[in-house]
């Protein structure tokens, strides 16, 4: 049986996981930029990315019942729901999580670092899988046996710290003909690298990838719960 289904045939009383924080606000990324989604953001990442700007989410939290986590997210009154980190796929009651929120008829999407195996997820799941640049200090962790499995359901995204990152990225879309499988962003390190830059270099090469930059910091700062 995989994952997947092992999940969904666990009793739903038996899946809890540990949970960062839940919060309503606008998606600020991907081609869902703008919706307003609930957030449930998991507690626990095995990678230090250089950049990150979630490390609170590496320890604390608390545990929440499947059934607590549905009603929080039901609480907010909107379709969009994404489950992010860290990395919520650490946690193996995300694979559970994941189906409930489906089943719940939520459009769901999920946030992965792309270094563990995303094969169980949810057929449903628009799986937003990261590629570590080498700027990142976590490129050896990018599981590079997850690109198969992408389809134009999911989303690609590399974030970009300077242009050795860049060609990096450049390199490997086309060595991977990434964009045949599924959209793909590049964001420039917020603070590293000016947006300009990168607009700059992905016009001069004509990429046919999504350049984006984090509404929700352009909105409100680089603050939790938005």
């Amino acid at each position: 049986m995989n994952t997947a289904a092992s999940a969904a045939a666990a009793p739903t009383a038996t899946i809890r996981l540990r949970i960062s924080e839940i919060f309503f606000s606008l998606q600020g990324e991907t081609s869902r930029a703008g919706l307003p989604t609930v957030f449930v953001r998991l507690t626990g990442c095995p990678l230090r990315c250089r950049w990150c700007d979630t490390e609170y989410a590496f320890t604390g939290g608390q545990y929440m019942l499947l059934d607590e986590i549905l009603a929080e997210v039901a609480r907010h009154g909107t379709p969009y729901v994404c489950v992010t980190g860290g990395e919520p796929l650490a946690q193996r009651d995300c694979l559970g999580l994941l189906i409930a929120l489906c089943d719940a008829g939520y459009s769901v999407s999920l946030e992965t670092s792309g270094a563990l195996d995303i094969a169980g997820v949810d057929a449903r799941v628009s799986r937003i899988m990261d590629l570590k640049a080498p700027g990142s200090a976590e490129a050896d962790k990018n599981r590079w046996e997850n690109v198969p499995l992408l389809n134009a359901r999911d989303e690609l995204k590399l974030v970009i710290a300077d242009e050795a990152d860049y060609l990096w990225a450049r390199d490997v879309i086309a060595q991977h003909r990434l964009t045949e499988r599924c959209p793909v962003l590049l964001s420039p390190v917020q603070g590293e690298l000016n947006p300009q830059d990168l607009a700059a270099w992905v016009l001069r090469d004509k990429l046919a990838v999504r350049m984006q930059l984090q509404m929700h910091k352009v909105i409100w700062g680089n603050m939790r719960g938005v």
